[in-house]
Formats: structure tokens, C-alpha cells, sequence
């Protein structure tokens, strides 16, 4: 039989590490202030130190030999077990361990004091306020609903044409929120965070648990270089088609696909959701729709247009870029725009030129045919440049700088779709970027009626890192002594072997309890914004979604509304916020609401 120390190391090298991700190679997650206990919840602790007998060390359960015998069972305190079986990992931020208190010892210590009675947010701040004092002693330093819904409405008429069962198929705006990404192979819907590991994930419309999306994507990333099997939903309109997709899978695994339509798999059937909704785009039965009754589908903002004549006046030059058609533009810029400017000003007043069915993306990286706009029912006429006050239709990015004899970051191009207008214009233009991404102001307000119970959240956890900070220290001590050396201080040294054990046994608990508390409110968290999803703009409590990262990728600014503007004055130059590192909130004094990414 192995020996103890022998057998400790054993049980280390069969216990399957949880892989390491990027963002946690280092204590990423918590200010350097908030880790800091009150000095009221120190109370003094002694340390007894008495000869130390390495060949007899606290047991670890894990395999043994028969002969071990009814003395190594008694004093077995821990079981090893692999948090890879756990059903829930807290979205990412999993408080669950390795080493855990064997339940037949949780039994037996019913009547005891380490069965810790009490809230377990009293006890949370006293254990870490000792675990914090011992580290001490220790001598271890602290380490948009309308348009979405019509667009979904004159898709699935599509699909039916086609042969698709969806008579009892309903539009839900909440299934589906922008930032996803569809996984077309296997007919998911997943949320990712900013290095592409997968979060969430659902299969037609039903949340998959996290060990489902562990034994799924354990081993893959998303990658939106791969457009035959990712989709990035990064347009309202891509919410629809979600929605239209997700409900079809769900058809398509009950075996409700007709067979005439041929052998359907997930590319497939998404290949046919695809087609339908672009159908109803290129038919133009939604725009016209639009155009019938605005006031449906166009939520006023009577800043937009002043926030523009700021500008203007200011010394501003304006254009407006847009793939629609003349007629549309028309129809929709006199509907927002007209009644909110002042005395006999129109729409095409505040812009110093206006180029419709513009062909984005490719009107960044192509030259295309120019046309000016003539007449006011659209008659055009092909010519070669643009002039200040004119209205074309197609050419190029490049006539633009041309004509204004302005480049690169001397504009500013304001779009709300990732790819179409803010990389495009960036990486091949280096126009400076501004992203609008409605759902901001949603996710805002959620995020203030969450602040209070996002506080108890942090703090349960910090708690609980600093009680676990100390558990990971008795353990290694345990570990050092195992293997007869000296522990990592001559204080943990000379810790007997009984007064180990039970502070590891009282932190063990102590977590365990925490993680009733933190596991619920975890999976709580951003409910407000969205139910299945959470927040639009993070993964998990402490990292930024997928989403998120598109955006810091490619926005130099990012709001909410263009009239956002009329809040700063139009000679504000903006400036980004202090990008701080991991290792920045020690060089601070203090370290006061510092963030640490």
C-alpha cells in the first residue's frame, strides 16, 4: 500500500483540473477595496504549535486498499470529487471545489458548533473577517418589438408558402436577444463571451443545462470567421430570424417537417428560414407597410433633428449613407424629422449630402456607378462626382473623402449595425466609428433596479473568496506536510494536525452555505434584462458578452440614440475612459473604485 503522502499526491493527479480560461489566469474579478473585511469582525486568534508528525496527516477519502480498515474511515474528513459533475457552475464563476466534507462527517457534526446556526450572511462576514486575520497571522499576503415582429409575421407567410407546418407558431420577443450567435450545425442558439467560450445555449426553444453545453462545447470556441456554421445576430432584424429559426428546429426534431420537402437538416432548415425572411426584405412587403403607417413603426424623437442642427450650425458637415431607396428615405425622414425643425427647415437642409441605396458594405471597398436623384418622384441620371447639397444614389466611400477633401478619422460615421457600417467603415476607410444600439437603454434601466441585490451578490462572493483564499492555504499546508516538508510559514507550520482539520472542516461549510445563497443569485442575475439570456452586454457576472467585444473592437463611441449628442456641446472632443490592467490596482494607494479587468 502507498503511503499517505504518496496517496495524497495520487488523489491531486486523478482529480481532473477544470481548464483555465484566459481571463482567469490572474484575480481578475474583484476591486482591491472591497476586500478589505471591517476591523469589527477580527476577532483575535491564537495559534498552538506543537510537534508535527508528517507520516500521519489528516486523511483524504479516495481510493484505498481493504486493509485500511476502520481507523483510516474514521479519520477520512474529505472526499475528492470533480466539479465537471456539478449539474450548475454558476455561469462560469463556479464556487464549487474539489475537496468537499465527506456528508456522513455533515451528519455527525449535527449537534456541533461547526454546524455554524445562524444567517448565513452573519456568519459570511464574521468566517472572513477570522479568514482575513488568520492569512494574516499566517504571514500569507492577499493574493424594438413592432418592426421585429412584422418582419417575423412576413417570414413564417413565407414559410408556409414553402410547405411549413407554422399555423400555431407565434412571434416571442423575449426568446431571443441581439449578441447571440446561431451554431446552424447544430441547431443552437448560444451566447459566447469576448474570447468565444460558450455561456448559455438553447436547442430550438429550450435553455440547455450547463453540463449539456459543457459535454457540447467543452472543446470549441465560436468563431465568426467560420460563416458557414456561425451567425452572428448583430441587426434587429437578425432577432426575428432567430426567433423564426428556433421555432422551426423544434418542428423539425418532432418529425413535423413535411417530407416533400426534402431531407432537412439544421444548415438546411436555416437555409429555408433565411430565404423566406429575405424574401420578405427584397418583395418589399414590410417597407411598404412602413410607409403606410409610420407612426407603427417610428418611435419620434424630437432631439434627433436639433441634436443634428447643433451640429450643422457649429461648422459640422453632415451626410446621410443609407442602403433604402429614395422613396422610402423620403417617406421616413419627413415623418421623423420635419416636425421637430424649426421655421421652413426640412430634412435635407441639415445634410450637406445625401446618397441613398448606398450598397453598404460595399460602398466602403468598391466603387459602384454614381446616379444623381433629380426629380421628386426619384428620377435619376448617371454622373461622375458628387457636390455639396446633392442627392445620389450608389457610388463610393472613396467620392465622398474625394468630394469634402476630408479622411480617415476627420469623420465620424454613426451606424447601428456592426458589420455593415462600423468595421466596414473602420477597417477598410479608419473612419472614426459611433455604434447605436437601442437596446442600451433597457439594459441601463435594468441594471439600476438590480444594483442593490448586484451588491449582496459581490459581497457574498468575496466573502467567500477570502474564506476560500484561507481553506487553499490550509490545504497546501496540509499538502507540504504530507510530503514531510515545512509549510509556507513557520505560523502554518505550526499548526497541529486537529486544529487543521476542523478550520478546514468550518471552511468547507461555511462555503458550502455560501453557494446556496450565490448559485441562485447568479442565475438570477440580468433577468431583468432578459430571462434566458441575462445582459446584453456581459457573459456571466464578471466578463463582457461576445457582443460587447464586437463593439470595443470596432466603435470608438457607443450610445444608445444619436440624440444622445444634444447633451454634450458640438465642440466636445471624446475621449476613452482609463483602460486599467490586472496588475494596476496595486500601484494605487487605497485602491478606491478601482476596476480591474
Amino acid at each position: 500500500m502507498a503511503d499517505a503522502a504518496e496517496m495524497v499526491r495520487l488523489l491531486y493527479l486523478r482529480t481532473p483540473p477544470r481548464p483555465l480560461l484566459p481571463q482567469f489566469a490572474v484575480h481578475t474579478h474583484r476591486p482591491q477595496s472591497l476586500l478589505r473585511v471591517s476591523p469589527r469582525f477580527r476577532p483575535p486568534i491564537r495559534l498552538r504549535c506543537r510537534a508535527l508528525d508528517a507520516s500521519r496527516p489528516v486523511a483524504v477519502e479516495g481510493e484505498r486498499d481493504e486493509e485500511d480498515g476502520l481507523e483510516d474511515e474514521e479519520e477520512s474528513y474529505f472526499s475528492v470529487t470533480s466539479s465537471g459533475l456539478s449539474e450548475v457552475d454558476y455561469l462560469g464563476e463556479s464556487t464549487r471545489g474539489d475537496l468537499n466534507v465527506r456528508r456522513e462527517r455533515l451528519e455527525a457534526l449535527g449537534n456541533s458548533k461547526s454546524t455554524l446556526h445562524g444567517p448565513i450572511e452573519e456568519i459570511a462576514w464574521k468566517e472572513a473577517g477570522e479568514a482575513e486575520t488568520l492569512l494574516h497571522d499566517l504571514g500569507i499576503a492577499d493574493p424594438f418589438s413592432a418592426w421585429e415582429g412584422r418582419a417575423y409575421d412576413y417570414g413564417m407567410d413565407n414559410l408556409k408558402s414553402m410547405g411549413f407546418p407554422v399555423d400555431d407558431l407565434k412571434f416571442d420577443p423575449d426568446l431571443v436577444i441581439r449578441g447571440l450567435v446561431i451554431d446552424k450545425e447544430k441547431g443552437n442558439l448560444v451566447k459566447a463571451d469576448r474570447f468565444g467560450y460558450i455561456k448559455r445555449a438553447m436547442h430550438g426553444t429550450q435553455m440547455l443545462s450547463t453540463r449539456a453545453v459543457s459535454e457540447i462545447y467543452g472543446r470549441e470556441l465560436v468563431d465568426l470567421r467560420k460563416e458557414i456554421r456561425w451567425e452572428f445576430l448583430n441587426t434587429l432584424f437578425s432577432v426575428s430570424e432567430a426567433v423564426m429559426f428556433m421555432q422551426m428546429v423544434d418542428k423539425l426534431d418532432q418529425g413535423l417537417v413535411p417530407a416533400e420537402l426534402g431531407p432537412l437538416d439544421y444548415k438546411g432548415l436555416y437555409n429555408a428560414v433565411s430565404k423566406a425572411l429575405f424574401r420578405a426584405h427584397v418583395e418589399g412587403q414590410l417597407k411598404r407597410e412602413i410607409m403606410a403607417e409610420p407612426d407603427r413603426f417610428v418611435e419620434p424623437d424630437p432631439e434627433l433633428p436639433l441634436a443634428l442642427l447643433d451640429q450643422k450650425e457649429a461648422g459640422k458637415k453632415l451626410l446621410l449613407i443609407t442602403n433604402s431607396d429614395f422613396h422610402y428615405t423620403n417617406k421616413m425622414m419627413n415623418h421623423a424629422f420635419n416636425r421637430f425643425l424649426p421655421n421652413d427647415v426640412g430634412w435635407r437642409d441639415l445634410f450637406e449630402m445625401v446618397i441613398v441605396s448606398a450598397r453598404k458594405p460595399e460602398f466602403f471597398q468598391l466603387s459602384h456607378p454614381l446616379y444623381e436623384v433629380v426629380t421628386d418622384d426619384g428620377l435619376m441620371r448617371p454622373c461622375f462626382k458628387v457636390n455639396s447639397g446633392g442627392l445620389y444614389s450608389g457610388g463610393s466611400a472613396q467620392m465622398v473623402e474625394k468630394s469634402l477633401d476630408i479622411h480617415g478619422d476627420e469623420i465620424l460615421y454613426v451606424g447601428d449595425h456592426i458589420y455593415t457600417d462600423v468595421s466596414q467603415s473602420k477597417v477598410h476607410l479608419r473612419w472614426r466609428t459611433a455604434l447605436i444600439c437601442r437596446e442600451l437603454e433597457d439594459e441601463f434601466n435594468a441594471l439600476v433596479k438590480s444594483h442593490d441585490q448586484k451588491e449582496k451578490l459581490v459581497t457574498l462572493i468575496q466573502q467567500k473568496e477570502i474564506v476560500g483564499d484561507l481553506f487553499n492555504q490550509l490545504r497546501l499546508a496540509l499538502q507540504r506536510r504530507s510530503n514531510s516538508r515545512p509549510a509556507q510559514t513557520l505560523a502554518a507550520t505550526c499548526m497541529d494536525d486537529q486544529e487543521l482539520t476542523e478550520s478546514m472542516q468550518k471552511l468547507l461549510i461555511v462555503m458550502q452555505r455560501l453557494d446556496e445563497k450565490i448559485g441562485p443569485m447568479l442565475e438570477a442575475d440580468g433577468e431583468l434584462f432578459n430571462k434566458r439570456w441575462g445582459w446584453l452586454s456581459r457573459a456571466g457576472l464578471w466578463d463582457k458578452s461576445h457582443l460587447t467585444r464586437q463593439i470595443e473592437k470596432y466603435a470608438d463611441i457607443y450610445t444608445s440614440r444619436v440624440s444622445n449628442f444634444l447633451h454634450y456641446t458640438p465642440f466636445m472632443y471624446f475621449q476613452s475612459q482609463e483602460q486599467t490592467l490586472a496588475h494596476d490596482a496595486h500601484s494605487y494607494s487605497g485602491g478606491k473604485d478601482i476596476k480591474v479587468h
